[in-house]
C-alpha cells in the first residue's frame, strides 16, 4: 500500500514556443533532468453530471477540491495508477493520493470496497464520490518534461505539452488520443516550490519578462470545448 501526500505551492505560466525554446537555453547549468523526466500523463476527471466542480473552481473561490484518476503512460489494468483528491486553499496545494491497480480501481467504483487502500483517504474519497454524485467527465493528457534545481532539489519545473483530451472512452486504457487543445502548441510550466523561488530563477523570469497566470487545463478546456457544446445541444 502507497500513500503520497504533497502540500506545496504552484505556479504556472504559459509559454510561446518560441519562449519556451530560449527558457530552455538560459536553464542550463541550472536544472537536472528528473528521475521520470519524459511521460505521458493521463487523468481521468470526476465531476457531476453538470460539471459543478469545475464551474465552482473557475470562480476562483478561495477552496476548491478535484477528484481524478492519474497514470504516468497509458496503464493496462494490472499496472498502477494514482487516485487523488487535489485541494488549493489560499494558493497552497494539497493533494492526497493512493496508488492501486487499475483492476483495484474498478473493483472500487463497483463495491466501494479497495482492500489495499488508506482507510482514511479513502473515506475523504468515498465522501466526494457520494456527496457530488461523481461520474467520469473527461479523459486529458500531456507530454510532460520535469526538472529539478540541481542545488535544491526541492524546486521543480515541469512543461507540459501536447494537451489533449477527449468526452468519451473515459478510460485510461482506452490510450491517449484526444482533441488538441492548443492550436499554436503553447507550452504549459509549472514551478513546484515548498519556499521561495531561486534566485536564479527570478532573474531569468524578469529578464524575459515571464509572468504567472491562472491557468487550469479542465478549467480552459470546459470554457472553450465543453460548455460550448452544453449551449447547443
Amino acid at each position: 500500500m502507497a500513500i503520497e501526500v504533497f502540500r506545496r505551492k504552484e505556479i504556472k505560466y504559459v509559454l510561446s514556443p518560441e519562449q519556451y525554446e530560449t527558457l530552455m537555453k538560459k536553464l542550463k547549468g541550472h536544472v537536472e533532468k528528473d528521475q521520470y523526466y519524459k511521460s505521458t500523463i493521463c487523468n481521468i476527471y470526476y465531476d457531476t453530471d453538470n460539471y459543478d466542480l469545475i464551474v465552482h473552481s473557475i470562480d476562483k473561490p478561495v477552496y476548491k477540491e478535484k477528484v481524478r484518476l492519474r497514470s504516468y503512460e497509458v496503464p493496462k489494468l494490472d499496472d498502477y495508477v494514482f487516485l487523488e483528491i487535489k485541494k488549493k486553499s489560499f494558493g497552497i496545494v494539497g493533494k492526497r493520493r493512493i496508488k492501486l491497480k487499475l483492476s483495484e480501481f474498478y473493483d472500487y467504483i463497483k463495491t466501494g470496497k479497495c482492500n489495499n487502500c488508506n482507510k482514511q483517504i479513502q473515506k475523504e474519497i468515498d465522501y466526494c464520490f457520494k456527496l457530488y454524485n461523481l461520474q467520469p467527465k473527461l479523459f486529458l493528457a500531456y507530454d510532460r518534461l520535469s526538472y529539478y534545481d540541481k542545488d535544491n532539489p526541492s524546486f521543480r519545473i515541469t512543461f507540459d505539452h501536447n494537451i489533449r483530451s477527449r468526452q468519451t472512452n473515459l478510460k485510461l486504457e482506452k490510450g491517449d488520443k484526444g482533441t488538441k487543445l492548443f492550436k499554436d502548441n503553447k507550452i504549459i510550466m509549472e514551478t513546484k516550490a515548498l519556499n521561495a523561488y531561486p534566485l536564479w530563477f527570478v532573474k531569468i523570469l524578469s529578464e524575459m519578462k515571464l509572468y504567472p497566470q491562472s491557468f487550469s487545463k479542465y478549467g480552459t478546456i470546459y470554457k472553450e470545448q465543453i460548455k460550448e457544446e452544453k449551449v447547443y445541444v
